[in-house]
């Protein structure tokens, strides 16, 4: 177990949960997080999706490293790959404190940060550090696949402007692109969830950047079903490589014990897992193979990692359940996903992909 985990977990969860992500932020930059050589992972959690190779499906969901200061301890803490980001054109402070709520009780969090990030300039500065690319083809300063999650400010926003300039300054130094169209915590963002809305946005997208890293959206947990079909058909039109699903939810479980069940923002963790669940088959089945597709929500065990590949998912995101237990949960989801993949019959995660919608 790394030293971030059994010395530092204990301290940060007694802590106001923003000072605690804080001081996670700077045990990863102090190298805290521990080492984990991506070459070592099983070949049975190998993935290959959007022409990249992930050692293994579970990468970190945009919102913990914000301003990419710690891309290359995550990755090196056994990751297969990792998402920065969500970065907006110009710096913003966010919602006003308090904005970070831990419902401990509920295995859950609730956020309303509101894209407090420094802003594209400096997080493209620290990407390009990252850049230098090893004859095998990894960056060398991350050593697995690289994403920027991509949105837009608060005030003065025009989509079809800011996510072509945001993709201009990043495409040469990440290997993926994610547009975040779903964060509950921006006003009017989900709108542009619309299908026409979302194929304007790409089409903007595409015209200024015909050559760029594949491209995924980012799905709210919240929207209509009766929307996915339309959802999905704009994305692959758009030219979109894949979809994240989900973001978290606005809605409410009656299950909810803890005091700030009431609070506003996006709800994470263990109480999303019903509804990102029922999100993901709704998209799978209409994408019929056609999007990689990265399962977002609720994930804390490797049997949560082999149902959502049986449900159609390439790779899976965490940030609750690794806000909750830190660097040490890696080791342990990858040893549960091989025990899930033997028990039920499959030799690789590749094998289990898409089982449970025939």
């Amino acid at each position: 177990m790394n030293i971030m985990s059994r010395m530092m977990m204990p301290l940060i969860r007694r802590l106001d949960p923003e000072d605690a992500h804080q001081l996670a932020l700077n045990a990863l930059q102090l190298g805290l997080g521990g080492v984990s050589d991506p070459a070592r992972d099983d070949p049975a959690l190998s993935i290959r999706a959007m022409g990249l190779r992930f050692p293994n499906p579970i990468g970190i969901g945009a919102g913990f490293d914000k301003n990419a200061l710690v891309v290359r301890p995550l990755s090196r803490s056994g990751f297969g790959f990792v998402e920065a980001g969500t970065v907006t054109p110009r710096p913003q402070p966010g919602n006003p404190r308090p904005r970070l709520f831990r419902l401990t009780e509920d295995r859950a969090i609730i956020n309303r940060m509101g894209f407090n990030n420094q802003g594209i300039d400096r997080f493209a500065v620290r990407m390009a550090r990252l850049h230098r690319v090893s004859a095998s083809g990894w960056h060398v300063g991350a050593k697995v696949p690289v994403g920027a999650n991509l949105g837009i400010n608060k005030t003065g926003a025009d989509p079809e402007r800011d996510y072509p300039l945001l993709v201009s300054r990043i495409k040469n130094y990440v290997d993926y692109i994610v547009i975040n169209l779903s964060s509950p915590n921006t006003p009017g963002l989900r709108d542009l969830l619309e299908a026409s809305r979302l194929k304007s946005i790409l089409d903007a997208i595409a015209a200024a950047h015909p050559e760029r890293p594949p491209m995924l959206v980012k799905l709210s947990p919240d929207m209509a079903r009766d929307d996915i079909p339309d959802v999905v058909e704009a994305a692959i039109a758009g030219g979109a490589q894949g979809l994240i699903v989900t973001n978290t939810t606005i809605s409410r479980p009656r299950s909810l014990r803890s005091a700030y069940a009431t609070e506003t923002g996006g709800l994470s963790g263990r109480p999303l897992t019903p509804l990102s669940c029922d999100t993901l088959s709704h998209v799978s089945r209409a994408a019929k193979g056609r999007l990689t597709l990265v399962a977002c929500g609720g994930i804390e065990s490797g049997a949560d990692i082999v149902e959502r590949v049986r449900m159609g998912a390439d790779l899976v995101q965490l940030y609750t359940a690794y806000a909750y237990e830190g660097p040490a949960i890696l080791s342990r989801l990858k040893r549960e996903t091989l025990t899930a993949l033997r028990l039920q019959g499959f030799e690789t995660l590749s094998d289990a992909k898409g089982t449970a919608l025939s």
